[in-house]
């Protein structure tokens, strides 16, 4: 338990460090960021992005926790990864299953039940931090102080249509100027997007088992195949492929075997399943972060 604890205390601060620099770019001019005072009430402001981000990787992980709890799967509470980076502040968080899952329905069940868990949350979450958002100038990358990182990230569909909701059409020369609490948002979806990608024994992997059995191997390939694809599309996918990649090395790509593989699953579960595509392709976004010094190059 100690270990749970202090990996989460890590994560908050390390989160709410990185979030105290995305208040500080949404509510400072440029030239104010590097000289903005930072003490408890500047790093305060990073709540915002911190509480986000844990409450919808917390409501991930512990619908797996539970679903495993519910069908007497031993697994762990969730580890939280703290990452010391200005842009995120942690790598996620995720549970041990300590035993094989036996059934289809139950590794299913277990699977789906995290990006379940964390797109109920993050969809309001998401429009709740659009609407603390503001419009503001475009900046141009090369005007900004010596000393400050610029980047551009992807805007999901989820995103997109969010913003469009609640801002309508942004006028020609202004963008949305995001809250930490929309970014963290946006985190979120990025996180489930990773999670359900059908690949090995990532969430999507074990949907991906589930339905389609042994075949699921082809599907896992062709995703580490359009992985690198994105790798050498944008920068930021680099790292996740190779992590991926590591992965598949370590375990194997062929899915752990349940006893009852050949039997196809009910109705409702293949509708879940569906749905599963389709919040992949609602949180996906192919480029997620962009360095604009890159761009420029």
């Amino acid at each position: 338990m100690w270990l749970h604890v202090l990996l989460l205390a890590l994560t908050v601060a390390t989160t709410t460090y990185a979030g105290a620099y995305h208040w500080a770019s949404f509510a400072l001019e440029p030239a104010e960021m590097l000289a903005a005072p930072q003490n408890a009430a500047f790093f305060l402001h990073g709540l915002w992005f911190s509480g986000t981000v844990l409450i919808i990787l917390g409501c991930h992980e512990l619908g797996h926790y539970f679903a495993c709890r519910y069908y007497n799967v031993d697994a762990s509470l969730p580890f939280f990864i703290p990452l010391p980076i200005p842009l995120t502040g942690t790598m996620g968080a995720f549970i041990r299953i300590r035993e094989p899952i036996p059934q289809k329905r139950m590794l299913f069940d277990i699977g789906i039940a995290g990006p379940l868990a964390g797109f109920v949350l993050a969809v309001p979450l998401l429009f709740l931090g659009i609407w603390m958002s503001r419009l503001a100038p475009d900046y141009n990358p090369a005007d900004l102080p010596p000393g400050l990182i610029s980047y551009s990230l992807g805007e999901p569909l989820l995103y997109k249509a969010a913003s469009a909701l609640v801002w309508g059409n942004v006028p020609d020369g202004q963008s949305l100027n995001m809250h930490p609490m929309a970014f963290g948002a946006w985190f979120g979806l990025l996180a489930t997007a990773l999670n359900l990608f059908p690949i090995g024994q990532l969430d999507g992997g074990h949907i991906s088992y589930a339905v389609l059995g042994r075949r699921s191997t082809y599907v896992t390939f062709a995703s580490v195949a359009v992985a690198m694809g994105l790798a050498w599309f944008a920068n930021s996918w680099i790292v996740w492929t190779a992590l991926t990649v590591v992965m598949l090395v370590v375990f194997g790509p062929h899915h752990p075997r349940v006893f009852d593989e050949d039997l196809p699953l009910d109705r409702t579960r293949l509708y879940l399943a569906a749905f599963a595509a389709v919040m992949l392709v609602l949180c996906f976004t192919p480029a997620p972060i962009r360095l604009m010094d890159l761009i420029r190059r």
